[in-house]
């Protein structure tokens, strides 16, 4: 193959590529980051890339946004659930705010409070909760008391 012809094809094969691996591709390549979603908590216990010990048993259409930037701890969560959060999730003024958005999430700027749970900040969201991570050290600090 000349390189004429060899660039043409080139462009062509990642074109299909990113054609073909849809939004999922361009979202990882462009904007660091992949969505995740889950039917249930024991597909999301099974299979998510983050650990989220605040997430009720009852919590139902997960979706989970995290970086695809390596060792990067950046994430996003939204189910639905009807059950409290476990008791050493503590409530604090909020000092926090996620990387990203999800389409049906709560604004994190108008909570005043959130949940602190570890590593994750939880707001209620309309049928369930949104949380991220990482959470600021003012909130942990505030909610060791």
């Amino acid at each position: 193959m000349t390189r004429r012809t060899l660039l043409p094809a080139a462009a062509l094969l990642i074109g299909g590529t990113l054609l073909l691996g849809g939004c999922a591709a361009v979202e990882g390549l462009v904007h660091k980051q992949s969505t995740r979603t889950f039917d249930d908590v024991d597909a999301f216990r099974a299979d998510a890339p983050v650990d989220a010990d605040w997430v009720p048993d009852d919590a139902t259409a997960l979706t989970l946004r995290t970086s695809t930037i390596e060792d990067a701890d950046d994430a996003v969560l939204l189910l639905a659930s009807t059950a409290k959060l476990p008791e050493d999730c503590v409530e604090t003024e909020r000092t926090s705010a996620p990387t990203w958005t999800l389409d049906d999430a709560p604004s994190a700027y108008e909570a005043k409070t959130v949940f602190v749970c570890g590593d994750w900040s939880v707001i209620p969201s309309d049928g369930g909760w949104f949380g991220w991570t990482p959470n600021s050290d003012e909130e942990k600090a505030a909610a060791r008391g």
